[in-house]
């Protein structure tokens, strides 16, 4: 039979390893997740410009989002480069999200030894 000190020991150090599987946060996950977020976003608000006409209340549509080309190659506000709006959002959302991942559990990541230092 364990002591109880032994118990308690084994307790800790269950809290502990499973304390550092969930602060870590998984980088290709939250990438793949901004970068499906950030490709069907920038589709549908260049879809959304494209729907609306060439003028709103007699002003050009999409004149900001036009502003993407300088970054993206290729891309514009109309239906033939739409099709291009997918993998730049995408690749765009992939690197922030796997960034900010890396980041977080770089900052997060936990306590090692027993004084406390990283």
């Amino acid at each position: 039979m364990k002591s109880p000190i032994d118990t308690i020991y084994e307790q800790v150090e269950a809290e502990r390893l499973l304390e550092g599987t969930l602060t870590r946060m998984n980088a290709r996950v939250l990438g793949l997740t901004c970068g499906f977020l950030g490709g069907s976003g920038l589709f549908l608000a260049t879809f959304w410009l494209l729907v609306q006409g060439e003028t709103w209340e007699g002003h050009p549509v999409g004149g900001h989002l036009r502003l993407l080309r300088h970054f993206f190659p290729g891309y514009d506000v109309t239906w033939g480069r739409l099709v291009l709006a997918v993998p730049y959002g995408f690749a765009v959302g992939f690197v922030v999200g796997y960034l900010v991942s890396r980041i977080y559990n770089w900052v997060a990541r936990p306590l090692s030894g027993p004084a406390g230092e990283r």
